[in-house]
Order: structure tokens, then sequence, then C-alpha cells
């Protein structure tokens, strides 16, 4: 059993996805890549990409999917898991993943921001900006950002630039009614 186990005994099939990170964690990263190519699966393909990155050499990229669905909850896993060193590398490669997928640099703020990893949020998402400017969760995003750090007017500037681009965006209009009182 994974999840649901009474003992807390996890049980892996020795071929399978769960047995893949598990070796991740274990700094097994050949397991690992052994593993994730026995596996037909896009899960398993990024677990390949991400496997070599670790590892120090890329061959075959990640697909825009592939960042979209793997991206944030890996780096998640590694973060909640003190895999520093691994998202580091990740980290690394941020830059030729936003050729892939242009989002890229908004998944990792966001993993930052719910690590409490700030600095690094504020980064990725200033980078964001400049490939992405008009995406409305990019703008709610910083407003959060910006609220958190107690900016109420620069989270009001850009809860403002989200509601621009997406007028209709029912989170963005509550948040700022919300930022309006702090401002009062």
């Amino acid at each position: 059993m994974f999840f649901f186990s009474q003992d807390n005994t996890f049980n892996f099939e020795p071929i399978s996805v769960e047995s893949a990170y598990l070796a991740i964690l274990h700094n097994d990263l050949a397991s690992a890549k052994d593993i994730f190519s026995k596996i037909d699966s896009p899960r398993s393909s990024w677990g390949l990409f991400l496997v070599e990155n670790l590892s120090g050499y890329v061959q075959k990229f990640p697909t825009y999917f592939e960042i979209r669905n793997f991206l944030e909850i890996d780096l998640d896993f590694l973060l909640k898991n003190n895999k520093i060193d691994y998202v580091q590398l990740i980290l690394g490669m941020a830059d030729l993943l936003a050729k892939i997928n242009q989002e890229t640099y908004k998944y990792i703020a966001r993993v930052m921001y719910e690590n409490q990893f700030y600095k690094t949020t504020k980064e990725y998402l200033e980078k964001s900006k400049d490939v992405l400017y008009n995406d409305p969760e990019l703008h709610f995003m910083l407003a959060k950002y910006h609220y958190k750090n107690n900016k109420y007017s620069s989270a009001l500037l850009n809860i403002k630039e989200c509601l621009r681009i997406l007028p209709d965006y029912y989170p963005a209009k509550i948040f700022h009614a919300e930022i309006i009182k702090h401002l009062a």
C-alpha cells in the first residue's frame, strides 16, 4: 500500500514510478534511470529527463506538457525532502525549460512561494513577467507576494493589472477587495 498503510510501511513494486523516486531520494540516480526507462508513460519520460538533469548530462529534453504536469510536483517533492542540491540543478535548467514552456518561471515561483523561499519567488516572478507579461495568474501571484510582504500598494497595482487582463477573474476580485481593506 502507498498512502493508506496503518503501520506506515510502504511497499512499492520494484519497477514503478514510486520506486524510481525512492531511488532519487537515496541518491541512486542510476537505479532511478533504469526504472524510469522500463516504464512507458509521460511521468517516466519526465523522470528520465529529471534523472539526467540531476546526473549532469541531459540527452532528451521534456515536452511542454511534461514541464506543465511535473515540474512543480517534483520541485516541491525535492524541497520537502531537503534535496536542495537537486533543486539547484533543476533551477539551473530553468532558462532552457522556459524555451520549451514559457510558464516555467511561474511554476518555479509558485513552488518557491508555497515553500516560503520568498527571495527566489520574487526572482522567478520577475523572470516570468519578462516572458509572459499578459498572464493574469502571474499578476495574481505578484499581488500575493507583495501582500505577504505588507506592500499593499504594490499588491494593489498587480491585482489591478490582473483584472485589466482578465476582468472576470473571481479570485482576483475577492483579493482586490481584501487589499483595499488594508489600504483604507
